[in-house]
C-alpha cells in the first residue's frame, strides 16, 4: 500500500469520527438553544465566540495551520448559530415577490407554520437558501398554460439546492383596480410576464396596453400606490384584499385549468418529503458532442425501466450554442436500478445532476 493510500485511509477514518462528533456537537447546540429560549438570551454571543476561537487556536500550536483552523472553527460556529436560530425561531422559507403573490400563497399552504421571507426575484430567494439565510425556498417551475419558468430551471442546473417536493396550485388571475375605477376606465394592465401571457386573449380583446412587473402582487401594490383609475393589475384576489383594490373582473386567464407547479428547494435532499412517498424525480444532463448523443441518453434511461414525463432543453448560459436537458421521470431514483442507470448515464453524458424527488400530482 502506498503512502497516498494510507493517508487517504486515515483521512476517511478521521472523517467518520468527525461525523460522530459533529452530530454530538449539534445535539449540545440544541440544548444550548433551549436554555437560551427559556432565559430569553440571544443566539449570538460575540464575546464568547471570540474567547473560544482564541483559546482553541492557541491549542493548535502550529503557526502554519492555525489560520486554517480559525477559518474552520468560525464556520462551525456559524453552522451552530444557524441551527440554534432555526430551533428558536422556526423554519424560514424564501419566496419571490411580496405578500399576496402566488408564491407566498403556495408557501403558506405548503408550510403553514414557517416564517415566510420575501425576496425581490427568483435568484435572490434561491441564493438566500444556499447561504443558509432561509431553510427552504418555494419557487414556480411551470405553468400549465405559459409553460416552464426558465429562470428557475437555470438556477436548478447551476445551483446547489435540492427539490424536496412539487405542488400544484390552481391559479386564478383577476383584474384589480383602485376604488372608483370601473372596467371601462382601464387602459393599461400591469403584471408579471407569465400572468400577462396567461391572460393575453383577454388583454387583446379589451385593447389594453401592458406593463411588465417583477411579480403579480408587486404589480397590485404599485397600482394601489399610484391610485390611477386607468391602470389595473392582474393578480390574485388575496392581493386585492391586502392592497385595498377591488376586483373589476375575475378568472380572466385563458385556461380555466390554469395551474402552476411550485417546487420546494433546500440544501438537504430529504428536508420535506419522506423519499419513500416519492414516485418521480428530476434529472438534468448535458451531452457529449457526438452523433446520436441524445438518443443514447434517452435509451439508457428507458433501458432501466424508467419513463420520462417531460424532456426539454435550455441553453447553457456560460457556453454558447450548448444546451442542458431537463427531465422529469416516473419512478424512484434511490434504488439499485436507479444507481445502475446513473452509472450507465455517466458513460453517455458529459454530466448529469439529480435535482430531487417528489410525489406527483400533489395539489394545494
Amino acid at each position: 500500500m502506498s503512502n497516498l493510500d494510507e493517508a487517504r485511509k486515515e483521512i476517511e477514518a478521521i472523517d467518520k469520527e468527525m461525523i460522530r462528533l459533529f452530530k454530538r456537537r449539534m445535539e449540545c447546540s440544541a440544548e444550548v438553544a433551549m436554555y437560551k429560549k427559556e432565559h430569553g438570551l440571544p443566539v449570538l454571543d460575540k464575546k464568547r465566540e471570540k474567547e473560544l476561537i482564541e483559546k482553541n487556536a492557541k491549542a493548535v500550536k502550529d503557526g502554519e495551520i492555525e489560520g486554517y483552523y480559525r477559518e474552520f472553527f468560525d464556520t462551525m460556529l456559524s453552522v451552530s448559530k444557524k441551527y440554534q436560530h432555526r430551533l428558536l425561531y422556526g423554519v424560514k422559507v424564501a419566496y419571490s415577490g411580496i405578500e399576496g403573490s402566488f408564491a407566498a400563497i403556495s408557501a403558506g399552504k405548503i408550510l403553514p407554520d414557517a416564517k415566510r421571507v420575501p425576496y425581490k426575484n427568483f435568484k435572490e430567494a434561491y441564493e438566500a437558501t444556499e447561504r443558509g439565510e432561509c431553510d427552504l425556498c418555494v419557487l414556480p417551475i411551470e405553468n400549465s398554460y405559459a409553460g416552464e419558468v426558465g429562470q428557475v430551471n437555470d438556477l436548478m442546473v447551476m445551483g446547489s439546492l435540492f427539490i424536496n417536493g412539487v405542488y400544484e396550485l390552481s391559479v386564478s388571475q383577476n383584474l384589480l383596480g383602485v376604488k372608483g375605477a370601473t372596467l371601462k376606465d382601464i387602459k393599461t394592465v400591469v403584471s408579471h410576464p407569465q400572468a400577462l401571457e396567461q391572460c393575453n386573449e383577454y388583454i387583446y380583446d379589451h385593447g389594453f396596453g401592458v406593463i411588465q412587473s417583477e411579480n403579480t402582487a408587486r404589480a397590485a401594490k404599485e397600482v394601489a400606490e399610484n391610485d390611477d383609475i386607468h391602470v389595473a393589475a392582474i393578480a390574485s384576489k388575496e392581493s386585492a384584499k391586502l392592497y385595498g383594490l377591488k376586483v373589476l373582473d375575475h378568472d380572466i386567464n385563458k385556461s380555466g385549468q390554469n395551474t402552476t407547479r411550485f417546487a420546494v428547494f433546500s440544501r438537504s435532499g430529504e428536508f420535506v418529503n419522506n423519499t419513500s412517498d416519492c414516485d418521480s424525480f428530476i434529472l438534468m444532463f448535458t451531452l457529449k458532442n457526438e452523433a446520436g448523443a441524445l438518443a443514447k441518453a434517452v435509451s439508457t434511461i428507458g433501458a432501466y425501466g424508467y419513463n420520462m414525463h417531460v424532456i426539454k432543453s435550455r441553453p447553457l448560459k456560460e457556453r454558447n450554442w450548448e444546451y442542458y436537458f431537463y427531465t422529469e421521470i416516473a419512478g424512484k431514483i434511490n434504488t439499485r436500478e436507479g444507481r445502475d442507470m446513473l452509472k450507465a448515464l455517466a458513460i453517455v453524458c458529459e454530466d448529469y445532476k439529480v435535482i430531487g424527488s417528489y410525489k406527483s400530482g400533489t395539489k394545494l
